[in-house]
């Protein structure tokens, strides 16, 4: 596995592997947009407004990405298959890099991001009813601190 920076070709790709993610792994999220909408979004928000990392393995299939803009990790998702070897270990690790505090959102519900958080010196910081985010679903803000 190698981590490098995202370019525009790849967007895409990331798109359509942040789709499946939250499909798979956050069943209890709505479905608030279509997969042209996706794509929109990553070529005219995300890419234009945060730093974008892909983790890909040997053969160039993308595993995961993470997107991080003034010290908040917006995006690290890792496709399914690819969970708990280690991809979002190294994408984490991209994403403190140079850094001395990060701050994350994740939902309440996803226990699984919530212990591997955790695990890795993020320490809650902030439980909302959720009532900010496009889902409405209760969030949890996580803080790093070098």
């Amino acid at each position: 596995m190698r981590i490098r920076r995202a370019m525009l070709e790849d967007m895409p790709t990331l798109a359509a592997l942040h789709r499946h993610t939250l499909h798979m792994s956050l069943p209890f999220l709505p479905t608030l947009h279509t997969p042209d909408e996706d794509r929109a979004w990553f070529r005219d928000h995300l890419f234009p407004n945060n730093e974008v990392w892909v983790a890909e393995d040997e053969a160039g299939a993308l595993l995961g990405y993470a997107a991080r803009a003034q010290g908040w990790l917006n995006h690290i998702y890792v496709h399914p298959d690819h969970q708990g070897r280690g991809v979002g270990d190294a994408l984490l690790a991209m994403a403190k890099g140079g850094i001395d505090t990060l701050q994350l959102w994740t939902f309440q519900e996803n226990a699984h991001a919530r212990r591997f958080y955790e695990k890795r010196g993020l320490v809650l910081a902030e439980l909302t009813d959720g009532l900010r985010n496009e889902e409405k679903s209760p969030d949890a803000r996580y803080v790093w601190t070098r």
